[in-house]
């Protein structure tokens, strides 16, 4: 059950100093990254792919080690391909779960970090986090797109990119979903605060995409933040699985 069914929709005020923290991991200019099309997950690299003889009870392309992280209670999985280690192009594919079997709802082409994935992140890396994450919190410039259902979310000016980038970064944030990585669940996902303390980076988003590469997050169009933010739901526990293809096939 949704806690009370309570949900964030006033305008949170923060410090720029707070804000600058929170978005660092996410937008701002990047040196690399084109638009990639949405490719097979179930490839291993070689062009070959194993979706015909793939288990239904596993999520294609993700090895035992990330397979055994994805909570038991899990029903939907935000499953992050990136194209290559050190590569900005990844494929974003929902996962949903009925039964026993997982089934692929929407996939979209996406970018990752500007240089490309890592298993240690650390503050300004330029890299996004290998691992399972689960997804808690939601917000954005722009009014929720599915008020009353779906993950909790807090509609505030303080999310908007700063308007000394680029004109094609403004928008980043319009929605975003926080990525539970060093971060406290339950709070805003421009919330500062960094458990693991401040080197280890954080304020990694999902958020809507600008062509190119980010500073950690992973970006999406428009109308897949869209879905998303209708899609997941807390009583759904949805986690984000996501790395680079030999990384998540280990």
């Amino acid at each position: 059950m949704r806690s009370g069914g309570a949900r964030r929709t006033a305008v949170a005020m923060v410090a720029l100093g707070s804000l600058m923290t929170a978005l660092s991991a996410c937008g701002g200019p990047s040196e690399r990254g084109s638009d990639a099309p949405a490719s097979d997950p179930a490839d291993d690299g070689a062009g070959r792919s194993s979706a015909t003889t793939a288990d239904p009870t596993r999520i294609p392309g993700v090895g035992d080690r990330l397979q055994r992280r994805i909570p038991t209670d899990s029903r939907q999985v935000v499953a992050v391909y990136g194209d290559g280690g050190d590569s900005a192009d990844s494929t974003v594919v929902l996962y949903t779960k009925q039964g026993s079997a997982w089934h692929r709802a929407r996939s979209w082409a996406a970018h990752n970090g500007t240089e490309g994935w890592t298993t240690d992140h650390h503050e300004n890396d330029k890299r996004s986090p290998v691992g399972v994450f689960t997804l808690s919190d939601a917000g954005g410039v722009l009014p929720d797109p599915a008020p009353g259902t779906g993950l909790p979310y807090t509609r505030s000016a303080a999310f908007a990119a700063p308007r000394w980038w680029d004109k094609a970064y403004w928008h980043d944030f319009d929605y975003v979903i926080a990525i539970d990585y060093n971060r406290v669940k339950g709070t805003p996902p421009n919330d500062p605060t960094r458990p693991e303390g401040a080197s280890k980076g954080g304020g990694i988003w999902l958020h809507m995409d600008h062509g190119s590469g980010t500073s950690a997050c992973v970006s999406l169009p428009k109308p897949a933040m869209e879905y998303l933010l209708r899609t997941l739901d807390p009583d759904r526990h949805p986690v984000a699985v996501m790395g680079d293809r030999a990384h998540l096939q280990a």
